[in-house]
Formats: C-alpha cells, sequence, structure tokens
C-alpha cells in the first residue's frame, strides 16, 4: 500500500512506525503537517491508498479526510477524547490505560473505531509511556487495520451507549491542574503532576518548568530544596522528596540540568550514592559485569561521559570476562549533549570537549583486551550512541529499537567516534556507505542486515534483559578463543592502520564544523534545542518531493 504518514515532529513514535511499514513491504513518504496547503500538496502528489497521522498537534483538512482513508492515532480508550488523554491517565493513576485507531470526520477524535489496544501504566514519564507502551499498541493497531481493511471490514461508529466504551470528552490539561502544592502534595502526588507533563509542557513552579522526577529516598521541611547530586535537586514533599533533574526557565530558553540553573547551599549527595540521582550503576553477576548508564534523553555531556569512562575503566579491571553496557531506561544513547553545548559560554570549545570525551570512551572500549564487551540496547540510540555501541565486541538490539545512524542533519556535521573504522569493519564499505548516506531511522532487523548490530531479540524489556543474561553466560563457554580472535583481529587493524590516524581524521573535519566559517552546525542546534519549527519536509522523507524521483518516473 501506499500510505503517507502526516505528522507534526518525526518522534520516536513516527519513526518508529515508519520503519516497520517499510520493513514490511508499504510504499511509505512523509509530510510534515506545517499548513493545509502544504499537506493538500502532499497527498496530490503521493496519491496514498491511506493517509496515517500517528503524531498531530491540530485537524486534518477537512477536504482531505472526506476524500481520502484518514487515520489517526489516539493515546487514549475508545470513547476518550481530547488533547491531554495520557496527561489525565497518569495524573489519575489509572492502572490500565490504551491506544485507539480511528477514522478522521469532522469532531475530533469521534470519529469510528478500526481498534484499540490496552496497556497496564507503570510509574513513568508521559514521553516514556508513549515511546514504549502507546507505540506497542499503535503497531499492533495500525497492521491489525491494514489487514481488516484487505478483507473489506468496517469500523465500528463510536457510541456512548456501549458499555465497552469507557472513555469520555476531556478538557485539556491547563498548568493549574498540574500545580504543586509542596505543603499539601505527598511524594505520590509530585511523581504523578511531573510525569504527566515530562516531555511537554512541564510543570511550571515559580520561574521554572519541572521535568525528569524521581523518588528519593530522603525527607526535610515540605516544599524545600535539601540536597543536590549532580544534575539533580532534592525537594521534600509533604510526606518524604523527590529528585528534579532537569529544568527550564519560564520566559524562555529550554531543558538543562537543574543545578545548572540553581545552586542551593545544601548537602551534595555522591551520585552513586543508593541515596543519589544516580545516572550510573554496576554490578556482577559471575563473571559478567553490567554497566548500566541511564541519562535523561539519550543526551551525554562531556561530564557524564568522563564519569561513564571512570567506571567503565573500573569495571575492566575487575576479575570478569565480559562487560555489558545496558545503557538507560528510554534511550542507549544519542551521543554529544547539545542543550548543554547551546548555554556554554562558547558552544564551539564545549562541542570539541564533549566529542573527545566520546572519542575518548570509544577507544577504551575498541581497546579493551581483557573482556569481551556487549552493548545491550533495550532502548533507541542515534548520531554518536549509535557507532559508541558498535565499539562494543557485540551489539544486541531491543526488536523495538530504532537507531538514527548519521549525522548530516545537524548541520552535515561530519561525526566521529570512530565510525570510519567501525562501520566498515562490521558493515563493510558498501554498507557504511549507505548507512551515511541515506539519513533515515533504521529498525532492528536491518541493523542486524547491516552490520550495525549482530541480533535482535525480544519483544518487551523485560524479555530483553533475560535473554541478554543468557546470551552472555553463552559467551563464557568459548571465551578464551573469542578473546584471542578479538585481540588478533584489532592487533592486525592497529599495524594497518592506527586508531589515532581514524580519529585526527575525524576530528580535523569535525573541528572544521565546530570552528570553521561554515555555521551549519550551530543553526542546526540552535533550532534543534530551541524547537524551531520545520519549515519544509526534508526530501530524504518526502519521497513525493524528491524531484530527481519524479523525473525518473516520468521518464
Amino acid at each position: 500500500m501506499r500510505i503517507l504518514l502526516l505528522i507534526h515532529g518525526f518522534n520516536s513514535l513516527s519513526q518508529r512506525i515508519f520503519v516497520a511499514l517499510k520493513s514490511a513491504g508499504h510504499d511509505v513518504s512523509i509530510e510534515f503537517d506545517i499548513n493545509d496547503d502544504l499537506s493538500r500538496e502532499a497527498v496530490a502528489l503521493f496519491q496514498p491508498d491511506i493517509i496515517l497521522a500517528p503524531y498531530l498537534k491540530r485537524a486534518v483538512p477537512a477536504d482531505i479526510w472526506r476524500n481520502h482513508l484518514c487515520l489517526i492515532l489516539h493515546p487514549g480508550v475508545v470513547g476518550d477524547r481530547g488533547p491531554s488523554a495520557l496527561d489525565w491517565a497518569i495524573l489519575r493513576g489509572d492502572a490500565r490505560w490504551g491506544a485507539t485507531l480511528l477514522q478522521a470526520e469532522a469532531e475530533m477524535d469521534a470519529g469510528p473505531i478500526w481498534g484499540s489496544r490496552g496497556f497496564p501504566m507503570r510509574e513513568a514519564g508521559k514521553s516514556s509511556l508513549y515511546r514504549r507502551e502507546v507505540a506497542d499498541a499503535a503497531l499492533a493497531l495500525i497492521f491489525d487495520t491494514l489487514e481488516n481493511l484487505g478483507h473489506g471490514k468496517k469500523p465500528t461508529p463510536l457510541d456512548y451507549s456501549n458499555p465497552d466504551v469507557t472513555g469520555k470528552l476531556q478538557p485539556n490539561v491547563l498548568q493549574k491542574d498540574r500545580m504543586i502544592n509542596w505543603d499539601v502534595d505527598n511524594t505520590e502526588t509530585v511523581i504523578r503532576k511531573i510525569s504527566a507533563s515530562d516531555g511537554v509542557p512541564g510543570v511550571l513552579d515559580g520561574e521554572y518548568f519541572l521535568y525528569d522526577v524521581r523518588r528519593a529516598n530522603l525527607k526535610g521541611a515540605a516544599g524545600e530544596i535539601i540536597a543536590t547530586s549532580g544534575p539533580a535537586i532534592c525537594r521534600a514533599t509533604s510526606d518524604g522528596a523527590v529528585w528534579i533533574g532537569h529544568m527550564r526557565k519560564a520566559t524562555q530558553g529550554f531543558k538543562l540540568p537543574a543545578t545548572m540553573h540553581i545552586s542551593p547551599e545544601v548537602s551534595e549527595i555522591a551520585l552513586d550514592s543508593d541515596q543519589g540521582y544516580r545516572e550510573i550503576s554496576y554490578h556482577e553477576e559471575g563473571e559478567i559485569g553490567y554497566l548500566r548508564f541511564n541519562f535523561y534523553n539519550g543526551a551525554m555531556s562531556t561530564s557524564q561521559i568522563e564519569r561513564l569512562l571512570t567506571a567503565y575503566n573500573s569495571a575492566s579491571k575487575r576479575p570478569t570476562k565480559v562487560i555489558v553496557m545496558a545503557g538507560g531506561e528510554d534511550f542507549w544513547s544519542n551521543g554529544i549533549h547539545l542543550n548543554i553545548i547551546e548555554a556554554a559560554p562558547s558552544a564551539a570549545d564545549e562541542s570539541w570537549r564533549n566529542i573527545n570525551a566520546m572519542n575518548d570512551l570509544s577507544q577504551a572500549i575498541i581497546c579493551t583486551n581483557t573482556h569481551l564487551t556487549v552493548a545491550a540496547m533495550g532502548a533507541n540510540a542515534g548520531a554518536g550512541g549509535v557507532f559508541l555501541a558498535r565499539a562494543c565486541d557485540y551489539v544486541w538490539l531491543i526488536k523495538s529499537a530504532v537507531l538514527n545512524p548519521h549525522y548530516k542533519d545537524m548541520g552535515n556535521l561530519y561525526g566521529s567516534e570512530f565510525w570510519t573504522y567501525l562501520l566498515p569493519r562490521y558493515c563493510g564499505k558498501e554498507n557504511a556507505a549507505r548507512i551515511t548516506a541515506q539519513r533515515l531511522p533504521v529498525g532492528a532487523s536491518e541493523a542486524v542486515q547491516l552490520g550495525l548490530a549482530d541480533a535482535s531479540f525480544g519483544n518487551d524489556r523485560s524479555v530483553f534483559d533475560i535473554e541478554t543474561a543468557e546470551r552472555a553466560k553463552a559467551l563464557l563457554e568459548n571465551f578464551s578463543a573469542l578473546k584471542v580472535i578479538k585481540n588478533d583481529r584489532r592487533d592486525a587493524d592497529e599495524a594497518q592502520k592506527p586508531l589515532a590516524n581514524y580519529r585526527e581524521e575525524e576530528l580535523k573535519k569535525m573541528h572544521r564544523n565546530f570552528f570553521g566559517f561554515d555555521p551549519s552546525y550551530h543553526v542546526a542546534r540552535y533550532n534543534f534545542v530551541h524547537k524551531v519549527c520545520k519549515s519544509r519536509t526534508p526530501v530524504t522523507l518526502a519521497r513525493h518531493r524528491d524531484k530527481r524521483k519524479l523525473e525518473r518516473i516520468a521518464t
């Protein structure tokens, strides 16, 4: 089928749907919902069989949905309507929620139902639930609907008299609904309010919007900031306390670690303490060491990478045989920290420090000769994070993972992390050229085919973690032989061309990106950090706007 994705932005959900539809053999193109005329033009150019809108912020033009089958994904149960479906479910503390695929009609979210899927809620931010539970339900609904269309089935009209219709029209969640009363609200309530607002819009609290909440094992006077730990501040609730990892100025600005905004004179708790805001943890199971790093939104600042390198070096000195780099809950890694770079006195200098820190970590992993190393990617990764993972001997992906192994959309950034060595080494020259040129997300199965990963398994995170442990144990059975093969290959590669040469060549081009006359990287970074809306859909996504392809079709 020819499927047009009409979306507000190419977010994690949209990328996963795009990858899945392409893998299933559908002809897919994308249009950003910038204005009605451009959407109409996209439909006229692509002539889709179906228009799928998994992520919109406004209504589809009537002349489009009247003349084309237009399916809307709503992150709520059947009958739920309104723009704040998931927000309300988190605020209420619902045990279960769902997603519904419906047909666009005049009344928002009131069209006939093609299907609905429920899921248990977990204590997590709205963005995390959207990225995982909602996305899982959405994919199942989309493929069920495509099958039903093939069999000539019709959707079910929304009928509130049906007892199975449990949702209702809900108003938009306002800041007054999210507002925290620190003197009264307990820890559970505070967590729900910030979690329901994570991503967008955040909870307005005085001069700042609050994000990234975690439980804290501390107590103090309600409302007071009682401690800091790395990037986070700890604020007391009526019955306990929470860590707040990130904040944004209410007047302007973008998300930054909370302690970059405020520096209270309170006790500082070590990041590796059980009471601290732990971003990095390590534990051992027999001869396997598990190094987990859970950085907010997958961005890795210079200081975070330096701490991770210290932890990695410590792990590599342990009497273990395998090191599993487990990443975080929502992202494995997305490379350098663009927000912190944007906030630095010199963005170019901080970019340079950040990429060199990434290279130090990548080099340490590549040169490890005492252990076998595994990147266990139970979540998405992008840019330098993909190549950091490929520095490991083995890369294992959860089946739902989406990788963005490219830098060029960030102002033609050249990239480093030894990708010029790692891609040809693991993927071959032809695949390496394809990966770096296409600027498109890659699903788990394609990543294995390309050599970006070695295996994909697990339909959910718990299954993935269990099988990761089993596969890591299996490596122990042939550890000595595998280590010899690994070290011999690294020695041969080093003799052919030293790693230092790859690093020097990559960084020479990165230096030009950061400090040269072309400001493309700095402009692209500013637009990304400040969430400047796209003025057009990139041709790499909007295939219907690629004049070269249109000319080939015409001839």
